[in-house]
Order: structure tokens, then C-alpha cells, then sequence
């Protein structure tokens, strides 16, 4: 482009105008403009995935014939012991709603009844624990069987 004095003086004629203002749309904010060029997120939803992906869970412990025996010789006591009032301590398996694994969990409490048909035991807070997840039950109630150990 050829460099001269009229080139100059290119935008004189509109340089001085004064400012339209729309008779038709309302003035936008300085907030409402900035908005607009904000980042937006195009995965929505993709941080929560990440974070639950990352989110870790334990593996369900199996317990062998021993162990088997010996909490059933504890629900027994349980059982025999129920208006006794005495204050247990369950630990138990908890699985995660939304992936393999879970969480192993400690609930201390009496219990108020041990319902064999479904297979639950049920503490006075009303706290409710799946028989087949409990792992360990401790309570003075054992002394004598950890003792015969």
C-alpha cells in the first residue's frame, strides 16, 4: 500500500461521531460483556467423573473357616446376651454404590435385635448391618472366647 497524507486521515470522518446507543436493545453491563468471554466448560460433568474415578475403595475381605467360626460363636453370645444392654463394636463392608469395592465401617452400639430371617442386626439407634458383611463384633461380652484363643 502506497504510503501518503490521505491514508493518513483514513477514519476522520467517524473519529469524532458521537457514541450509538441503541434505541432498540437495552446497554449491556460491563459485567454482562465480560461474561461473555468467559471460559466456558465443554465436558460439563467431566471433573466429577475424574474425581470418582480417582476415588479410592477397598477390596471385600473374604474370612476363612476360622474366622467364619469364630464370629459365629460371637453372634451366639450376641444372641444369648441381647437384654443384657451390652455396648458392641461391628465392623463391617459397606459397598460403594457406584463402583467395585467399598468401605469398611465401625458402628458402636447395643443391639436391639438380631433378625436371623433377614440376616440383619439391628443396634438400639436403629443403625441396621447386613450379617454377612460384619467382619468382627468386640465387646466385654467376648472376653471369655478371646481369652480361650
Amino acid at each position: 500500500m502506497i504510503n501518503n497524507n490521505k491514508d493518513k486521515h483514513l477514519y476522520e470522518d467517524i473519529i469524532n461521531l458521537k457514541h450509538h446507543v441503541s434505541i432498540h436493545h437495552e446497554h449491556m453491563s460491563a459485567l454482562d460483556r465480560a461474561a461473555q468471554f468467559s471460559p466456558f466448560a465443554a465436558l460439563t460433568g467431566f471433573d466429577g467423573a475424574i474425581k470418582e474415578t480417582a476415588r479410592l475403595t477397598d477390596v471385600r475381605i473374604e474370612l476363612d473357616a476360622d474366622a467364619r467360626a469364630l464370629l459365629n460363636e460371637k453372634f451366639r453370645i450376641v444372641q444369648e446376651q441381647l437384654n443384657s444392654q451390652q455396648e458392641l463394636e461391628f465392623t463391617f463392608f459397606r459397598p460403594d454404590e457406584w463402583k467395585d469395592g467399598g468401605a469398611y465401617i465401625t458402628a458402636r452400639g447395643t443391639v436391639k435385635k438380631i433378625d436371623e430371617n433377614e440376616h440383619i442386626v439391628i443396634l438400639q439407634d436403629g443403625t441396621w448391618i447386613p450379617m454377612e458383611d460384619i467382619v468382627d463384633i468386640t465387646g466385654g461380652i467376648f472376653q471369655a472366647v478371646e481369652d480361650f484363643i
